[in-house]
């Protein structure tokens, strides 16, 4: 595979990955308790502390991978 090829496809999975990670963090601050909802069982018994876990951890792959998708994407353009 050649190497622009490789940054375009390295950059999209990037970006594709700050998508997903900006949505659970947004739907963990919209809904809270969709881990309890979805799954069925209430890992921190009511506290609250896994959700704040996941909104902190979803905050920061979504700033890593749009952080990493950016500097793919500046390299592609600069030849």
């Amino acid at each position: 595979m050649n190497t622009v090829r490789a940054r375009k496809l390295r950059s999209s999975v990037e970006a594709a990955l700050a998508a997903l990670s900006a949505v659970v963090l947004v739907l963990t601050l919209a809904v809270p308790d969709w881990i309890e909802r979805t799954v069925g069982v209430s890992p921190d018994a009511g506290s609250g502390e896994t959700e704040w876990l996941f909104t902190t951890v979803a905050c920061v792959a979504t700033a890593l991978f749009a952080g990493l998708a950016t500097w793919e994407w500046r390299r592609l353009r600069a030849g």
